[in-house]
């Protein structure tokens, strides 16, 4: 567990939610709730709103506490229970952008029906010709009146489908790729002209394809053609928080391969007991404690108000991690052997999220580039 000097608060938000998902929230569960139309379960959130889990890393002013570190602490412990509920989605994302950019109005609006449990929302950023450039938007808005018209259309919203209000980025000036002229509005889903389709993930959780037509935004939020700062850092912090669920899901996949190798035999005697699967098994706890070193260290640089500092950060954690999931990921399938293959194995689903985790929010070698540039 994420544990390098945590502070008393941060230490008992961590047993919380270790409790949590050891007693309430099994495999069996998880797979219910995932194949619910909306999937995920609707008390579980609630139960997260009363815990004050949807509080972490709000502004204090609108009854949060907390930032990156507090967050992680979360996503690990929802890594181990591989949690289907829209946290990322709706707290780390959306509502961080609110948090951000919003006015004080919006924010005691829609920060305080988040927290409440009240309110589910998405961030609507990402466009089929994007890939990981946070400045390609080709979605506009265009004035009229008092308000504002979209046309465009958003790829892979995480859960956008049981959105209650998306965040939408739109171009108001300028060209497809330029950082300026990109800025943010509050849309209603239900609005006319606007089409949601939902589906199922690779790795049990939800996204959906938004398309807008003539789409009358509820508001702007903060200035108009700034919002590529926003996005950058809201998608480093989204970056830096599957890393720590990373941590959770390795960390199940070595102790589940620990004790297989404990009971599983093979001529006649424990597989456990061959010296090269052992050396293997080493290999995946390195991994992990690697990662867990590294992303305790900069975690905190997440929060730093220096740009580069924290993207420095976040694509060390970043190209680490992923290259630790995938190691751990692929050693704990074969040590299973094909048992490891099936769906009703919990392995092979810790190890389709972790695989889902290595392409969100820029892969190993978009945050390699990056971080050599930083080096320069």
């Amino acid at each position: 567990m994420l544990d390098l000097e945590l502070s008393e608060e941060q230490q008992l938000l961590q047993d919380s939610a270790n409790r949590f998902i050891e007693r309430e929230y099994d495999f069996a569960d998880r797979r219910k709730a995932a194949n619910l139309e909306e999937g995920f379960r609707r008390s579980a959130w609630k139960t997260f709103a009363d815990l004050g889990w949807l509080a972490v890393g709000m502004p204090e002013d609108q009854g949060g506490f907390g930032s990156a570190r507090e967050t992680a602490v979360l996503m690990e412990a929802m890594g181990r229970g591989l949690v289907v509920e829209p946290y990322l989605a709706t707290v780390v994302m959306a509502g961080k952008t609110v948090a951000l950019a919003g006015n004080d109005a919006q924010k005691d609006e829609l920060l305080g029906a988040v927290i409440s449990g009240d309110m589910l929302m998405s961030l609507a950023h990402g466009e089929l010709k994007s890939r990981y450039t946070i400045s390609h938007v080709e979605t506009r808005a265009e004035g009229s009146g008092d308000s504002w018209v979209l046309n465009g259309h958003k790829g892979v919203v995480l859960n956008g489908d049981t959105a209650g209000r998306l965040i939408v980025s739109a171009r108001t000036s300028g060209a497809t790729q330029d950082e300026d002229g990109i800025s943010l509005f509050v849309v209603d889903p239900k609005a006319d002209g606007v089409t949601v389709r939902g589906y199922p993930t690779n790795d049990g959780g939800r996204a959906a394809e938004v398309k807008m037509e003539n789409v009358k935004a509820l508001a702007i939020l903060g200035d108009e053609g700034k919002a590529y700062p926003v996005l950058e850092e809201v998608m480093d912090r989204a970056a830096a928080a599957i890393c720590a669920e990373s941590l959770g899901l390795m960390a199940v996949l070595n102790d589940m391969t620990t004790e297989y190798a404990k009971t599983r035999e093979q001529f006649g005697q424990a597989i456990g007991k061959f010296q090269i699967l052992q050396h293997r098994m080493v290999d995946m706890f390195v991994a992990l404690e690697e990662s867990r070193s590294l992303t305790a260290v900069y975690m905190a640089d997440v929060d730093s108000s220096d740009r580069d500092e924290r993207r420095y950060a976040v694509s060390a954690m970043k190209v680490q991690c992923d290259k630790a999931g995938r190691s751990v990921g692929q050693e704990a399938v074969q040590l299973h052997g094909g048992i490891a293959m099936t769906d009703d194995y919990s392995a092979s689903h810790y190890f389709k999220r972790l695989s889902v985790i290595a392409r969100l929010f820029g892969d190993s070698d978009w945050h390699l580039e990056r971080f050599a540039d930083l080096t320069r």
